[in-house]
């Protein structure tokens, strides 16, 4: 299964009306499987920073399969990756971050939000998530 043009405009979509409730401008970036931008959505009055935080917390998830921050457990100071966050470009290694699996559980993207408090995004992002899910079943 492959990433749709479809299922990437839900997962924006569903994150945008997260955020639109919580009050909160976002940025939330969609990722194929090999971590390339399949679709992307900066809300008026988000901040330009959010930007790069989005796509490189969706490029940390596509990359280690895993939530965004799953990944500081193994680059954290003392852990056996310390300085792993510098690789690949930069990863950001806190939630907001979120691996896109078909129903087989093959990961065939990523999706990454900035533009609140970690917590918020982690909230947007589960939204998006959402959105995506609510498709492929």
């Amino acid at each position: 299964m492959q990433l749709t043009s479809r299922q990437a405009q839900a997962i924006l979509d569903g994150g945008e009306a997260k955020a639109n409730e919580l009050g909160l401008p976002v940025v939330v970036a969609v990722l194929d499987a090999g971590a390339h931008l399949k679709a992307f959505r900066r809300m008026d009055g988000a901040v330009l920073a959010s930007i790069d935080i989005a796509i490189r917390k969706a490029t940390t998830a596509a990359l280690f399969q895993a939530n965004s921050e799953a990944v500081w457990e193994y680059c954290k100071p003392g852990a056996p990756a310390q300085g792993l966050q510098l690789t690949n470009g930069g990863l950001a290694t806190f939630g907001g971050g979120i691996p896109l699996r078909s129903l087989d559980g093959t990961v065939i993207g990523a999706l990454g939000v900035s533009g609140g408090a970690v917590s918020q995004d982690i909230e947007v992002a589960q939204a998006a998530l959402g959105a995506f899910e609510n498709l492929i079943r």
